[in-house]
């Protein structure tokens, strides 16, 4: 949404839009974490049946490290999310349908190509979810601004939202 239609809402319209953007950030972000995990789990048995790893532990007693979290090179956004399980029945019933491959939960009976393949297909929801959520921080921001401008230039008194108004 531009400016132009930004300045057109509400103060109360601008608020609730952020809030909901904020919410499906939120959600997105967590659906992006499952991919994340999915893809390094499926990375990891890949590698390991390569033979290019030193440790021939089982997939199983490498989770942990799998999983954990390496600090990220990239500055990241000032944004604090808390990731919870999706809020939307949109976002659930994606969360469930990404998650849902059976064959997956069994990686030992799963070629190396179907493999490679699961992970060219999560990788793609990523970024496709990665996609929406950077909409959405344009939208959050779009109103914030909107918002920050207001009371800046005395369209919106502080005196109105601490009475309510």
């Amino acid at each position: 949404m531009g400016a132009d239609a930004l300045g057109r809402l509400g103060i109360e319209e601008l608020r609730t839009l952020r809030r909901q953007a904020q919410e499906d950030e939120a959600d997105l972000s967590y659906l992006r974490r499952l991919l994340h995990g999915r893809v390094d789990i499926l990375r990891a048995e890949l590698t390991r049946r390569s033979g290019r790893t030193a440790a021939a532990n089982t997939l199983l007693e490498q989770l942990a490290a799998i999983l954990t979290d390496v600090p990220s090179q990239v500055r990241n956004s000032a944004r604090h999310l808390t990731l919870n399980t999706p809020r939307s029945e949109e976002f659930q019933a994606l969360a469930d349908e990404l998650m849902d491959d059976v064959a997956l939960a069994d990686l030992e009976s799963q070629s190396d190509v179907a493999l490679q393949a699961a992970c060219i297909r999560l990788t793609a929801h990523e970024r496709m979810l990665s996609g929406r959520r950077q909409g959405l921080q344009r939208t959050v921001d779009g109103c914030s601004a909107e918002i920050t401008r207001r009371y800046r230039e005395g369209e919106a008194r502080v005196d109105d939202l601490l009475s309510g108004g």
